[in-house]
């Protein structure tokens, strides 16, 4: 008799213990509101490394808070001017967005330090100055100043020189050159006596195939192929020593992330973390391939003229100074980056640089 009213007892005991288990799933859903966010890019979908970055973080931030919090990405010009993202986030009319910092100098010219500045850090190093070296601390202060704040979210790695219709044999040869190019680099080419100008990357093959411009830099061969420039310029110059790396974020208005709960902003940062380690490396793989389609099919690959990079280091140091004597914070930034980029450089010369001054031409030369 005992046995069973044990058993009858257990029976009955099961789905009273399982009653808070069941309870306890809606209680937890219930702390994570539907947030549906827009993304406006600054680049084209064909553009597809950079556009489906911002995609992977929207997708990203969906798995991290159970389809909860939504991130859906528009590319430059659907939503929002591509060059005008920051300005939308700004007003809170979109909640976040993806592009580069220095589309933005003509606001404040130290936004460019947290992209690209010629001569600056490379990919690896830019991480190491944002992350702990208090870059972006001082980009964050800034984006204060515009409702926003900012997470780093992909590097192109070092870009190429860009396409040119004409050879550029000397630093003569740059005087009167209409250049579209982005950033303080064009201030720099400005002051060698080109006529610098940017255009988004929608209308940049329009814009070389009717002569408005001489010559367009983007990013490196893997979008160049696909926005198809060596079909209307085809010398393609390289280092881009004005981007040895470009640093892009992802901005979300200020107001709209204040207003999110503690996990949701941390999924956006784990979200663009990821994103920002992969970006390069995709371009790593992709860029090889495509540099080799584009000499096959043409394209005529060329390096500056050391007269022509020591003469664009003396107008960086130049244009750089002359910015901190007249701006208060681009000196304290610059002063900030200097620091970092000396020590860096010096380190980099006895370890990488020493390293790839042999292995990228033994890999092919010795036998």
């Amino acid at each position: 008799m005992t046995s069973r009213v044990n058993r009858r007892a257990l029976l009955t005991a099961a789905p009273a213990a399982a009653v808070p288990i069941a309870l306890a799933a809606p209680a937890i859903a219930q702390t994570n509101p539907e947030v549906r966010w827009r993304l406006t890019s600054s680049f084209p979908r064909n553009t597809d490394i950079l556009f489906s970055t911002a995609e992977t973080v929207g997708r990203r931030v969906g798995e991290l808070t159970e389809g909860k919090f939504r991130i859906t990405a528009f590319p430059g010009g659907e939503i929002a001017p591509a060059l005008s993202a920051l300005d939308a986030v700004q007003s809170g009319s979109i909640e976040c967005a993806h592009t580069a910092s220095y589309y933005y100098i003509g606001k404040d010219p130290a936004l460019a330090f947290f992209t690209a500045v010629p001569f600056g850090l490379n990919a690896r190093q830019n991480t190491a100055w944002l992350r702990f070296g208090g870059g972006q601390e001082l980009m964050n202060e800034m984006m204060r100043e515009y409702n926003a704040i900012a997470f780093p979210c992909g590097d192109t790695g070092a870009q190429m020189g860009g396409w040119f219709r004409r050879e550029i044999r000397t630093v003569d040869d740059v005087k009167g050159l209409k250049f579209r190019i982005t950033g303080l680099a064009g201030q720099v080419f400005q002051r060698m006596g080109a006529t610098a100008s940017v255009v988004p990357a929608s209308d940049i093959y329009s814009s070389l195939e009717r002569g408005t411009i001489d010559a367009a830099e983007f990013v490196g061969p893997h979008d160049d192929e696909k926005l198809g420039f060596a079909r209307v310029a085809p010398n393609y110059y390289a280092p881009g020593f004005w981007e040895p790396g470009a640093r892009l974020h992802f901005i979300a208005n200020q107001r709209a992330y204040d207003a999110l709960p503690a996990n949701y902003k941390a999924a956006i940062a784990v979200a663009c973390a990821e994103a920002d380690a992969e970006m390069v490396a995709k371009y790593d793989v992709a860029n090889p391939l495509a540099l080799r389609r584009l000499v096959a099919g043409g394209a005529q690959l060329r390096f500056w003229s050391r007269p022509i990079l020591e003469a664009a280091w003396r107008a960086t140091n130049e244009v750089m100074d002359e910015l901190a004597g007249k701006n208060e914070r681009f000196k304290r930034i610059l002063e900030s980056h200097r620091r970092f980029r000396d020590d860096v450089y010096t380190w980099h010369r006895v370890s990488e640089n020493s390293f790839d001054n042999f292995a990228f031409t033994a890999s092919q030369t010795v036998r």
